[in-house]
């Protein structure tokens, strides 16, 4: 180097210094940017169908809890009280849905005859994916403008064996593939909407929704789409899984999960779908949408080698919410509320306490404050983590933390006097903080998939000023469907009660 370009040559190593540190700061923006939920779509037990009507449940302290649907299959599985009793179940109540036949195929451009091979399954995630866009205030058709992924939960697939039972092959025809894969439930959504994101279904046991929040929120920071739907789903459409958790005696006797109580004696059925739209904060903003709440942090392990391969790990699951606080930056002061997995066994609830214990007992100005919604649906199984998820949304839209249900008696396994936590045994209303609202919602699979999401309120809506008119409920405008409403007599009505009926109009 010359005295001569020694001084143009050390401004452009400057510049060029200057644009590599304004890359690695885009680059650490970019793998850090809280994430919008934009729309909620959910139809739980007790009546929950519509954010609205969940949110009235949780305000009243309400279940969804009722008896076995009597028509769901036949025969019915027997009832006997004695778990070893051969092809019995020791359970009559649960948290179900009170239709799971009701479905308007012509409304998605499906033909009745195919629509009768499709899980119901996959008809409720097209139905709750269309109601969470509309409560976003978009036009479910608007989706296709821009690359929209789909990542779905999904456990279960009873409805292949109900359409096909026995050894006969016959009622299997050209439907049954595309109506049954689990791969079909995230593919249907795209095909109907038109999506050229991602679409996958997500299978990690009881933690699968939340699992695919977090797959959602990857593929949104990386670029592989500009929004995504996540949904969970699970319907009991055979009685094999009852039977199969009667005898490992999972199951409450009375049906209900009775979280962190002395009297805890397993979990109880549930049934639901739920879906939430989702897109970057920043592109939310430039868009104008409104915005419900923020995803801070998601992230995801495995209990590895336990004693069990369904016995859970505490050293994993505080792992899990180490590396949640780290990758939102966050201290475990920062964290309010915590909706927790708790399914209500003798097993996993003290399990599940230590390590939330372990991680929130530093700078705690007061205790975390803990509930579950599966004390209000039951366990949801593949959508318990996304029930969670929609929970803790409405909560931080309300400033306001709903009653955990059925806890009267602390569980005396749990050293609760030692840990920084309490159960919200009335309803709490979240009270104004310098900082945002927070809280963690967690999921873990039974076969070990652990997952934790950091939830966060939104920020203000800088619209909120306006003078421009705008309705009480930005959700109570819906699209109207102008396309011809099913003819009843074109759908086949077989005695199976899952069979396809034509749902009433919107």
């Amino acid at each position: 180097m010359t005295l001569a370009d020694g001084p143009d040559t050390e401004r452009r190593v400057l510049q060029a210094l200057k644009d590599a540190r304004l890359r690695l700061e885009a680059d650490e923006r970019a793998r850090h940017e809280p994430i919008a939920v934009l729309g909620l779509g959910c139809r739980f037990p007790g009546g929950a169908d519509s954010p609205a009507a969940f949110w009235e449940l949780l305000r009243a302290g309400r279940d969804g809890h009722g008896e076995l649907p009597r028509d769901r299959w036949d025969p019915p599985a027997p009832y006997d009280p004695d778990p070893d009793a051969p092809g019995a179940i020791y359970v009559r109540h649960g948290h179900f849905l009170a239709d799971v036949a009701g479905f308007d195929p012509q409304l998605f451009g499906i033909s009745p005859r195919e629509a009768r091979v499709m899980d119901p399954q996959h008809r409720l995630l097209l139905e709750v994916t269309h109601e969470a866009i509309e409560h976003a205030g978009l036009d479910p058709r608007a989706l296709a403008a821009a690359p929209t992924g789909v990542f779905v939960g999904i456990t279960a697939n009873d409805y292949a064996r109900v359409i096909a039972p026995g050894p006969g092959l016959g009622a299997v025809d050209s439907y049954f593939i595309r109506g049954n894969h689990l791969n079909a439930a995230a593919g249907r959504i795209a095909h109907v909407l038109d999506l050229h994101g991602p679409a996958l279904a997500v299978d990690t046991a009881c933690s699968s929704s939340l699992v695919a929040l977090h797959l959602a929120c990857r593929a949104l920071r990386a670029g592989d789409c500009r929004q995504a739907l996540v949904g969970g789903v699970s319907l009991v459409l055979a009685p094999e899984i009852l039977v199969a958790l009667c005898k490992s005696r999972m199951l409450a006797r009375d049906g209900r999960c009775k979280t962190f109580d002395a009297t805890a004696d397993g979990f109880g059925v549930g049934e639901g779908c739920g879906v939430v739209l989702l897109k970057r904060h920043s592109d939310a903003l430039a868009d104008g949408d409104r915005i419900l709440a923020l995803v801070r942090a998601t992230t995801v392990n495995n209990d590895g080698a336990t004693s069990g391969f369904t016995v859970p790990s505490g050293p994993a699951q505080a792992a899990l919410l180490r590396r949640a606080l780290h990758d939102a930056r966050l201290g475990p002061g920062d964290i309010d509320h915590v909706e927790v997995h708790g399914t209500g066994t003798a097993l996993g609830d003290p399990i599940e306490l230590q390590a939330l214990g372990e991680v929130f007992q530093a700078e705690r100005p007061h205790p975390l404050l803990l509930g579950s919604v599966k004390t209000n649906l039951g366990h949801l199984a593949a959508c318990a983590g996304l029930a969670g998820v929609i929970k803790t949304v409405l909560a931080l839209q309300h400033r306001a933390w709903p009653r955990h249900l059925h806890f009267s008696r602390p569980n005396p396994q749990v050293a609760w006097d030692r840990l920084p936590l309490a159960v919200a045994q009335d309803p709490q209303p979240w009270s104004d903080r310098a900082a945002p609202r927070r809280a963690g919602v967690s999921s873990f699979g039974a076969s070990g998939t652990n997952a934790h999401a950091i939830l966060e309120e939104a920020p203000p809506d800088p619209r909120a000023a306006s003078t421009l008119p705008r309705p009480l409920d930005p959700a109570a405008v819906r699209p109207r469907s102008a396309r011809p409403a099913p003819d009843d007599s074109t759908l086949p009505r077989p005695l199976d009660p899952a069979a396809v009926r034509p749902r009433s109009a919107r």
